[in-house]
């Protein structure tokens, strides 16, 4: 395999993986190489980034490798997190409240499939706006996160509790219940 093929496939699936990141185990069963070149394509890629200077580095941590901002961009990050820019939630991220309410608990890899894209980036900014929280980890390999609602997501869409969503969208209410729907606008538009 071509090295600085083996360094993009690295990188495509540290991106994706997000926050949960990928053990080296992880990524020889997908690359279907072994852990040593891997190493290698690992320390490579990192030697990449560091010489265009990028953002990001890989790092390795809880036993998986992953990507994530450089500790220099810290303030620049929190800046953006503080501002009016990051309140707003976008329609992958509304899709991805929607789903994890509706089937929780979820993980992202089964809102990925729902989806057809990755959602690691919104995942965190609804963490963030504490729309939703980890609950736990799935009894299956890599243990991924589980994701569900949190008490703050009732709040702001004004339901009592879980049970009303089943009566957001009955097909006889339909037009005239769509507190959802409007709250997640409302949402997205607010600065």
């Amino acid at each position: 395999m071509n090295k600085n093929l083996s360094i993009g496939d690295v990188e495509a699936l540290l991106f994706v993986a997000g926050d949960e990141g990928l053990s080296l185990k992880d990524l020889s069963h997908l690359l279907e190489r072994d852990e040593a070149s891997l190493t290698l394509s690992i320390k490579s890629l990192q030697e990449q980034l560091n010489k265009r200077s990028s953002a990001l580095d890989v790092i390795f941590t809880a036993g998986t490798y992953k990507l994530a901002s450089r500790k220099e961009y810290s303030s620049l990050i929190e800046k953006y997190a503080q501002s009016s820019y990051s309140n707003r939630l976008s329609q992958a991220a509304l899709e991805i409240l929607a789903i994890i309410a509706y089937k929780q608990p979820v993980t992202r890899l089964d809102i990925e499939d729902i989806r057809g894209v990755s959602s690691s980036g919104p995942l965190q900014k609804l963490l963030l706006h504490d729309l939703i929280k980890e609950d736990g980890r799935l009894d299956a390999p890599g243990r991924p996160i589980l994701y569900k609602t949190t008490s703050s997501f009732l709040d702001v869409f004004g339901l009592q509790s879980l049970n009303d969503l089943s009566d957001i969208f009955s097909i006889e209410e339909q037009e005239s219940k769509h507190i959802l729907y409007d709250s997640f606008q409302r949402i997205r538009e607010e600065d």
